[in-house]
């Protein structure tokens, strides 16, 4: 794991990033087009976390911190990429940033269908919390 590199994303990477997530990433939310991102990205600059391999983007996760508790969004692999190690790299680049920010617990949002990243997420030390259901209510159309 070497050569991999871990560094966040800038306002020039967010073309990149979203077209990576039509690959990469499984779903999609509201917030997924160049003004969620911009914004993300503008709010909290650390929170977007890229994995580079010889240049090549092969892995995001966004880590967000609200000063209160800390969100995991966005963790992608690019299929070729998975099974080596980078989903964890980025899980552990997530909880340092969480750790230093004085952060006590790391929540997720898998999707219910998405059954390989379950897989991956219990091996990275998380579980799902039966007594949680996610709530919406969409501000925008």
């Amino acid at each position: 794991m070497d050569d991999l590199r871990m560094r966040p994303a800038t306002a020039g990477d967010l073309d990149t990033v979203l077209a990576f997530w039509k690959t990469a990433a499984e779903g999609a939310s509201i917030s997924d087009d160049r003004d969620g991102v911009e914004r993300l990205v503008a709010r909290d600059p650390e929170a977007l976390i890229l994995a580079e391999r010889d240049g090549e983007l092969v892995g995001t996760v966004i880590a967000g911190f609200d000063g209160w508790r800390c969100h995991l969004y966005r963790l992608a692999v690019h299929p070729d990429r998975r099974r080596q190690g980078i989903g964890s790299a980025l899980l552990a680049a997530a909880e340092d940033r969480f750790v230093t920010l004085g952060g006590r617990r790391g929540d997720a949002m898998v999707l219910e269908r998405n059954t390989r990243a379950h897989h991956a997420w219990r091996a990275a030390g998380y579980t799902p919390e039966d007594q949680w259901r996610r709530w919406v209510k969409h501000f925008t159309d």
